[in-house]
């Protein structure tokens, strides 16, 4: 009996690649989101194109556009990989899970949750706790993380929970303090700067001081946790994340040499790929979270 040899099925990996590029707009931007190279993500693409015997991307001088067979599976697709991730996220739920993984911020991981970890783990001793560093926020319903912790600016795939809005305000070492009365008093001094966050200078300086006319410039920092150490090392002035300078506020290392802070247009969220079970480890972990956010909230009212 001859047993005919099977179509091919399209490639898993070529399509998460063409799915990625086309929700993002660009190869580069969906190699950030896989963790691999522009390059991988072009060759992905075109093993996708050379099964399907269709263009999916016209390449332009500048980036790709989608073709309109392209554009006409993008949504599907999307929707596919998200089942894909809710039955991975299923099977693991419905296993013995003595893992929490979290995704967090670098600056949020150095600076906040860091000094939190220990009562995190005293939650439940017999969970292990993760921590992974990332500059965006992971898509929840694809990615494997429990938890993520992120400044966002808009609602991010999972189920949000609003810890706090950011609030900016220079920041520096006691010693830079003293002479620091007003903002005209700021000509003249380095002004240290996040590469993350490039405008806090001019977004803080615009509202307290309009036609200010200050030279903010000075050296900027890819991890803000250097720039917030050069800061309390007495190098220059740095434009405060409130939830971030926090504990170098409290002991003293860092003063608000200003009363004048800006609410800005992103929140610290805490995000779960499902909502968290009542008195689940997950949910407890945001609680205690929650709660000592608004403790400190409390305190500097």
């Amino acid at each position: 009996m001859l047993t005919p040899p099977k179509p091919k099925v399209p490639p898993l990996n070529a399509l998460r690649a063409f799915e990625s590029a086309a929700r993002l707009g660009g190869f580069s931007l969906a190699a950030r989101e896989l963790n691999v190279t522009p390059g991988a993500i072009a060759q992905q693409v075109k093993v996708l194109e050379g099964w399907a015997g269709a263009t999916l991307f016209e390449r332009m001088t500048h980036g790709v556009r989608l073709t309109e067979l392209g554009k006409s599976t993008v949504d599907e697709l999307g929707s596919a990989f998200d089942t894909l991730g809710k039955v991975a996220l299923n099977l693991r739920d419905g296993g013995t899970q003595n893992q929490i993984r979290i995704a967090v911020l670098p600056s949020i991981a150095q600076l906040w949750l860091s000094p939190r970890l220990p009562q995190i783990r005293a939650i439940d001793p017999l969970t292990t706790i993760s921590i992974t560093a990332l500059d965006r926020p992971p898509n929840l319903l694809r990615e494997p993380y429990d938890l993520s912790l992120f400044f966002c600016a808009e609602k991010q795939p999972g189920n949000g929970n609003e810890l706090c809005r950011d609030k900016i305000f220079p920041v520096c070492a006691p010693s830079m303090a003293s002479r620091l009365k007003q903002p005209s008093d700021l000509r003249g001094l380095l002004f240290l700067h996040d590469a993350r966050w490039i405008n806090d200078w001019q977004s803080w300086l615009n509202q307290v001081a309009p036609g200010h006319g200050i030279d903010t410039s000075g050296p900027s920092f890819s991890l803000y946790s250097l720039a917030q150490q050069e800061a309390e090392n007495g190098a220059g002035i740095l434009i405060g994340h409130e939830i971030l300078v926090q504990d170098s506020l409290r002991k003293g290392s860092l003063v608000a040499p200003f009363g004048e802070s800006l609410e800005i247009d992103q929140t610290l969220m805490c995000a779960t790929p499902a909502p968290a079970r009542p008195d689940s480890v997950i949910e407890k972990i945001i609680r205690k979270l929650a709660q000592d956010t608004k403790a400190h909230i409390e305190n500097i009212q």
